[in-house]
C-alpha cells in the first residue's frame, strides 16, 4: 500500500487530509474519503485503497484537483491522537544520556526498551514556531522518527506488530534539559522536560519507502542544521530495538487504539564522525573529548531544520522540519469574582 498524506489546516482541530505526490511537490484534497487522519486511521482497511488510487493518480498527473503542496501550511500530519509513546531505541544515545545525567545504566537495557508515555493532544507542525518559556530551561531538539499504528492487540509479538504499522513518520522530540533529571529521580517520568513534539508534514506508508524500509528500520539519514550550520547526519540504521520490538513493549499489558504513535527515540550513531541529532549528545562528546561542554543549548530566535534523506536514491520522502524556538506568552493570573468580591 503506497500513501502519502498531510494535514492542511482548515480552522478545524483535527485539519483536513490531503494526498501528496511522491516529489512532495503537489497534494489533492481526499476529505471525500477521510476527512481527516485519525478517521482515516479507525477505518484503514476500507479507504486504504482508494487513498492509494489517489496518491497514483497525482504521481501520473491525471488528478483532478490537484493544487502545489505548500509545506508552510502543513500541520502535523496527526495534529492530535489518543497516545503518543517515545522510546530510546538508539544505545549509543541512551549510554551518553546515562553519562550526561550521571545515571546508572538498566541491567537489561539490550534486551527491553526504555519508554516513556508523552503529550499527544498538541502535536505542532513543520514550520510552526516553537513557543518554550524560559531559556534557562536549557532548550533542545532531539531528531528521530516514529509510527503511527492501527488498532493493535494486547500481547502482540514484535513480528506481528509491524503488521499494524500504518504510517511512518518524522519528528522532533523537544526537551527542557534542565527539568528533566528532577522528573526522572521523582520515579514518575517526564511531565514538564517534555513540550509538545514537531512533525514533518508527509506521513508515508512502508511500502512507499521502498527500500528505505528495512526489517522495521529506517535506512536513512538524519540531516539536522541549527540556525543553517550543519548539525549531524546521524544513520537510522543503528535503531538497536526495530519499531515492531517497541509496538511490542508498548502493548504488554494493554491494547493500542489506532492513531498510536510510538516514537524511535533520538537518532544517533557510535563515534561522533556523523554529528548528533541533540545538543545534550553534543554536549557530553565535548565533555568526554575535552573536559568542557562547549555548544550552548538554544535561544530564543534561533532555527533548527531536519531532514530525513534516504540511504539509497537520496529521497526526501517526509519532507522537512523547519521551526524557530520563540519565547511563551504568559498568560496573567485571573482575579476571580469571589477574591474580587472582598475588595472594600
Amino acid at each position: 500500500m503506497k500513501v502519502r498524506l498531510a494535514t492542511l489546516d482548515d480552522g478545524s482541530a483535527d485539519g483536513t487530509l490531503v494526498a501528496v505526490s511522491l516529489d512532495g511537490a503537489r497534494a489533492v484534497s481526499v476529505a471525500h474519503i477521510a476527512p481527516n487522519l485519525l478517521y482515516a486511521l479507525e477505518h484503514w482497511e476500507r479507504v486504504a485503497g482508494p487513498l492509494e488510487h489517489c496518491c497514483a493518480s497525482l504521481d501520473a498527473g491525471g488528478s483532478s484537483g490537484g493544487f502545489a503542496f505548500d509545506h508552510a501550511r502543513a500541520r502535523a500530519p496527526l495534529p492530535r491522537s489518543f497516545q503518543w509513546c517515545d522510546a530510546s531505541a538508539f544505545l549509543s544515545h541512551g549510554e551518553l544520556m546515562e553519562r550526561a545525567f550521571n545515571t546508572q545504566p538498566m541491567p537489561d537495557a539490550r534486551e527491553v526498551p526504555l519508554m516513556y508515555q508523552g503529550a499527544s493532544d498538541d502535536f505542532l507542525g513543520p514550520c510552526e514556531d516553537v513557543p518554550l518559556p524560559d531559556e534557562a530551561d536549557q532548550i533542545d531538539f532531539e531528531g528521530e522518527f516514529g509510527v503511527i499504528v492501527g488498532a493493535t492487540p494486547m500481547g502482540v509479538s514484535a513480528r506481528d506488530a509491524l503488521g499494524f504499522i500504518r504510517l511512518v513518520v518524522q519528528l522532533n522530540d523537544w526537551s527542557l534539559r534542565a527539568l528533566g533529571p528532577r522528573e526522572m529521580k521523582s520515579g514518575f517520568g517526564f511531565l514538564q522536560a517534555k513540550p509538545s513534539t514537531s512533525f514533518a508534514p508527509v506521513a508515508v506508508t512502508p511500502a512507499a519507502l521502498g527500500d528505505a524500509w528495512q526489517d522495521g528500520r529506517l535506512a536513512m539519514k538524519l540531516r539536522v542544521e541549527r540556525d543553517g550550520a550543519w548539525f549531524g547526519e546521524p544513520d537510522a540504521r543503528e535503531m538497536h530495538f526495530h519499531f515492531g520490538e517497541l509496538i511490542a513493549h508498548a502493548a504488554r499489558s494493554r491494547s493500542l487504539s489506532a492513531g498510536t504513535v510510538i516514537g524511535s527515540g533520538t537518532v544517533s550513531n557510535y563515534g561522533s564522525l556523523a554529528g548528533s541529532a541533540c545538543i545534550a549528545e553534543r554536549r557530553v562528546i565535548e565533555l568526554l573529548d575535552s573536559g568542557v561542554a562547549q555548544t550552548s543549548f538554544m535561544r530564543f530566535g534561533e532555527r533548527v531544520r531536519m531532514q530525513a534523506i534516504a540511504s539509497g536514491d537520496g529521497a526526501t520522502p517526509f519532507g522537512a522540519i523547519d521551526q524557530r524556538v520563540v519565547r511563551a506568552h504568559r498568560v496573567a493570573p485571573c482575579v476571580t469574582s469571589c477574591q474580587s468580591s472582598t475588595q472594600p
